[in-house]
């Protein structure tokens, strides 16, 4: 994705930009609606060059007024092209209606809904829904989405599948699978969290000619985040550096018979540039540890006391993998809460702090949505219905920065765009990948970024390097495959 833009926008944002070009620009809206259906017809002979028959199925609004576009296209290349309504088209209205009434010019008719036309096709282009749905799917509109889906034919859906929320990314009941989606004027901010990514398969736009002026009208609310665009926060090193000058990063966690996840931090903040790292795990984990990674500086705490010279060395610290929800946990935590080095919590450190909450400034919370749950006391599956807004909720009741992980990850910050990251694979999906995060966020922070830059930085930093592991596959990638990548890509 990286040739698409860095701004996302919400569903009414776009919309208002297209009545900006239309009131404002004098840009007519049939002009636009023609240029939508171009770039549709054009990406569809590009993706699919020996297609011969298309089933085009349209609805009642602007959509619709694409897909007819596209029919009338279609048919004067000599394409065989069905169109299925879902409304009569003879019941639509301004631009959608005269697009109808265009493609009724060439010949073309539009017949009832029927299922079993799809099989026939080479390509569906789904212009049944738009972004304007903002509730569940019903009735003959989802008996519709179920048999696309069903019948094995590649979509194209215009602007974004029927059914899916553009504004969080979630399917309202059901959405099409789409293997190519045009989007319009501005990429949906939901198209990049959630499950967006699944549903619109690969993800082009089109700005369908609109002036740069437009759109400094309308500043976007989300931005994106990608590897590239922000590894010029990690300048060339000077020749006389030394590893005083890169932080001390100090980990803590590794309860019994989890001393896996502080190695996998450790390593991971090696691996990015942090001069020193100290891991702070139980002293039973120190002697194999050591053995493994030597160039971490282990050591052995059995409470809170034996912390403090520790954290009297550190610039930075970060807490949680495999810290545990017992008294040692919790004991740890707690001393570290109560001084002021940025500091990075992360798995049970976040579950510990759910039962305790409260609001700081210096930090990175990492929650998984499991984890987000709990802080916000409420369900995961709350929190995936609006990914963007669980992670605001998050930045305002405990304050810093937090990084709310999955498909889509963000970065939110009170008073700051969120940002979303569009890199990253399912291969991430396993043990250990947010330790190797945690690991990174925290060197970032120890060689002198910004709580805001350490967690845009280290999330950006992680995906690129697991979509470069990915090369190899993505089913059965290990966090550890992440290493060689971390440490290339701060290198280039």
């Amino acid at each position: 994705m990286s040739h698409l833009p860095y701004t996302l926008y919400r569903a009414a944002e776009v919309r208002e930009l297209d009545r900006i070009a239309i009131e404002e620009h004098g840009i007519p809206g049939l002009t636009l609606m023609n240029r939508a259906g171009a770039a549709l017809f054009d990406t569809l002979c590009r993706c699919w060059p020996d297609a011969q028959r298309i089933v085009v199925v349209c609805g009642a609004g602007n959509n619709g007024g694409d897909g007819y576009v596209v029919a009338r296209l279609a048919q004067a290349r000599g394409l065989a092209v069905t169109l299925l309504a879902l409304r009569d088209p003879e019941t639509l209205s301004g631009d959608a209606k005269a697009a109808w009434q265009a493609a009724q010019a060439v010949g073309l008719s539009a017949m009832a809904w029927e299922s079993a036309l799809l099989n026939s096709a080479d390509v569906i282009v789904d212009a049944l829904l738009g972004t304007g749905l903002n509730r569940e799917v019903g009735g003959e509109w989802a008996a519709a989405i179920d048999a696309i889906n069903a019948c094995g034919v590649p979509v194209l859906a215009v602007d974004i599948p029927s059914g899916l929320h553009a504004d969080t990314g979630q399917p309202l009941g059901r959405a099409v699978v789409a293997q190519v989606t045009v989007t319009f004027i501005g990429l949906k901010c939901g198209q990049f969290t959630g499950s967006g990514r699944d549903y619109c398969g690969e993800l082009l736009l089109d700005d369908l000619g609109l002036p740069e002026a437009l759109y400094q009208q309308r500043p976007a609310s989300y931005q994106r985040i990608h590897w590239p665009l922000l590894r010029s926060l990690l300048p060339p090193r000077r020749r006389s550096a030394h590893k005083g000058a890169f932080g001390h990063l100090l980990i803590i966690g590794g309860d019994h018979g989890m001393a896996g996840a502080v190695r996998l931090a450790a390593e991971a903040a090696l691996r990015v540039g942090c001069g020193l790292v100290t891991v702070a795990t139980r002293p039973d984990h120190l002697a194999a540890m050591a053995a493994a990674r030597p160039e971490v500086m282990w050591q052995g705490v059995e409470s809170a006391a034996d912390l403090q010279p520790l954290l009297q060395r550190a610039t930075v610290v970060a807490i949680g993998p495999g810290l545990g929800r017992q008294a040692w946990g919790a004991a740890l935590l707690e001393r570290v809460m109560a001084l002021g080095l940025p500091r990075a919590v992360d798995a049970d450190g976040l579950n510990l702090l759910a039962q305790q909450p409260c609001k700081q400034r210096g930090w990175i919370l990492t929650p998984h949505p499991g984890e987000a749950g709990r802080l916000l006391q409420c369900a995961t599956t709350e929190v995936n219905r609006d990914r963007f807004a669980a992670a605001a909720k998050l930045a305002q009741h405990y304050g810093g920065v937090v990084v709310l992980k999955g498909s889509g990850t963000l970065v939110a910050m009170e008073g700051e765009k969120t940002a979303v990251c569009s890199d990253g694979n399912p291969g991430m999906a396993t043990a250990g990948m947010g330790d190797l995060l945690t690991g990174v966020i925290g060197a970032l922070l120890a060689q002198g970024l910004d709580l805001q830059q350490a967690a845009q930085c280290g999330v950006a930093l992680h995906a690129a390097a697991a979509d470069r592991a990915a090369q190899d596959g993505e089913r059965g990638m290990l966090a550890t495959d992440l290493l060689p990548a971390l440490r290339a890509l701060v290198n280039e």
